[in-house]
């Protein structure tokens, strides 16, 4: 009797960053059905209600910067249970927009300028422990945090991009991201 391969399993997951990169993964159209042929989507904000991180995922697209405590929890948790953790757009690379509160060179800053400065008389910072994450001193960028094993850019990149890291992945390949421009960022 022939065994039929296992199914790969795929997480997207969403940082800080806009949902741009997990716009485009939807601009797969009708791809995403020959995807579903193939894999088998565990874990993603646009794709299912899962609420844990799953174990043994095989592929996990990680869009946006690390900006808080719980990011920082949740990309710990993917690095720990993914086999191949792709960096999916260019604020999961280099922080991007997000990182741009580094200019203020700290959360406290940040914190002031949106609450306190820019105010109206109800001004007052927030304060639920346990309810909004804490923000970290710097949005980082994945790499800075758990090893990365493919960069995927693009502000966002576009669905093909994603398309040509996907089928590589899928069939065990490296992905690669020369040809056609696909290394392009932005």
């Amino acid at each position: 009797m022939v065994e039929t391969p296992r199914r790969k399993r795929l997480a997207t997951v969403w940082l800080a960053g806009c949902s741009g990169c997990h716009m485009s993964f939807l601009d797969l159209d009708e791809w995403l059905i020959d995807l579903a042929d193939q894999a088998d989507i565990v874990y993603s904000p646009v794709a299912s209600d899962q609420k844990h991180y799953p174990k043994d995922v095989d592929i996990a697209l990680v869009e946006g910067g690390v900006a808080n405590t719980d990011n920082l929890e949740l990309l710990q948790i993917v690095r720990q249970n993914t086999a191949v953790l792709v960096s999916f757009g260019d604020c999961a690379i280099h922080a991007n927009i997000p990182g741009m509160r580094n200019m203020l060179q700290g959360a406290d800053p940040v914190l002031r300028r949106a609450y306190l400065d820019l105010a109206d008389a109800s001004a007052q910072l927030p304060n639920a422990p346990g309810l909004i994450p804490a923000l970290l001193e710097q949005v980082l960028p994945v790499h800075e945090v758990v090893p990365v094993d493919v960069y995927l850019p693009g502000c966002p990149p576009s669905a093909q991009r994603i398309r040509t890291v996907l089928e590589a992945l899928l069939q065990d390949q490296c992905p690669d991201l020369r040809r056609g421009g696909e290394i392009r960022f932005g």
